[in-house]
């Protein structure tokens, strides 16, 4: 497996890794860009999207019903797979940034009630970044960013329905998970910025330096 370098953005729901990653397109030309959001899958990849879509259209709709928390771990598990894969794709010569890896995912089927599954056992064996540069933002800040919950799928909040409360109960319960994932990396946090291109500034400093 290759073991080249690479970095990861990583933040709760609603840090603004997306813009982010957009601006480090654009101020990094040479660097690679990997991430399962639309804006960066290429069209060979189309399937990837497709089941990224299905998961927050269909599954999660009908999660507890329908489908169970194991199924939905196991669609969701097509993404780390997929970054995974890219990230070996890459040139030795390309400096690579990656959005989230497996640590956000594995993060929120542990809260979704999948405590242990060998999935992670797996994920866990997976190249380790060089680094992880922490996009941080305050439950409060990313509630206002999804409209007041309007935004949100059922992976962001805890309860029924997206309430303040259980968005902020959930986002802290990300933020600690996730970095009890990461504890033995270097990790590089960025406090929230007053905006994406203050954020991009930050973390390209991190990147470059």
């Amino acid at each position: 497996m290759n073991d080249r370098p690479f970095y990861v953005l990583l933040g709760p729901d609603g840090a603004g890794k997306s813009s982010v990653m957009a601006e480090i397109e654009h101020r990094l030309p040479t660097w690679r860009t990997l991430s399962t959001d639309d804006a960066f899958v290429r069209p060979e990849h189309g399937l990837v999207t497709r089941l990224r879509h299905d998961v927050v259209g269909e599954v999660l709709p009908h999660l507890g019903a329908a489908y169970s928390a194991d199924f939905m771990a196991s669609l969701l598990q097509t993404a780390v797979v997929h970054l995974k894969d890219e990230i070996q794709r890459q040139d030795d010569d390309v400096p690579v940034v990656v959005d989230s890896y497996y640590y956000k995912i594995l993060a929120k089927c542990r809260l979704a009630g999948i405590e242990e599954n060998p999935m992670y056992t797996w994920w866990r064996s997976f190249p380790q970044p060089r680094a992880v540069v922490y996009l941080d933002v305050s439950p409060r800040s990313a509630w206002r960013r999804s409209g007041n919950g309007a935004r949100l799928n059922a992976l962001e909040y805890f309860g029924e329905f997206p309430e303040w409360q259980g968005f902020e109960d959930y986002q802290e319960s990300l933020h600690k998970l996730m970095l009890e994932e990461i504890r033995e990396l270097p990790v590089t946090i960025i406090e929230e910025q007053p905006s994406a291109a203050h954020a991009a500034d930050a973390v390209v400093e991190v990147l470059t330096s």
